[in-house]
């Protein structure tokens, strides 16, 4: 079984910033692809973006453009998310997730271990 916890999520003005991480236990975590996405209120789970499990290799969905920077440290199994330039409309939950396939994939419905989620909000 694997575990991820989030922490680090709170309240921030726009413009400000705010770094996440996500705690991974478990069985052969350090086989799996870690990710992160969101989920704003009314609205489907977002990808944002993913680390392999060298923690060399990261993939960033097209919104992020340069803002949000994700890193992996293998030997704690942790995996941050730092996030500059807020903007109100990153007020989200932001979840962290894993899996164990090789191929990158931006659906949730692709991603199997989940963590219960940090909220995220950014005021104007």
């Amino acid at each position: 079984q694997v575990q991820l916890v989030e922490s680090g999520g709170g309240w921030v003005q726009a413009g400000g910033s705010l770094r996440l991480s996500c705690a991974a236990s478990g069985r052969a975590v350090g086989a799996l692809k870690l990710g992160w996405f969101r989920q704003a209120s009314g609205k489907e789970r977002e990808y944002i973006g993913a680390v392999d499990l060298s923690g060399r290799n990261k993939h960033y969905a097209d919104f992020v453009k340069g803002r949000f920077t994700i890193a992996r440290d293998i030997t704690r199994n942790i995996m941050t998310l730092e996030m500059n330039s807020l903007k109100p409309e990153d007020t989200a939950i932001y979840y962290c997730a894993a899996d164990a396939s090789r191929y990158r994939s931006d659906s949730s419905r692709r991603w199997e271990y989940w963590g219960r989620g940090t909220q995220v909000t950014v005021s104007s």
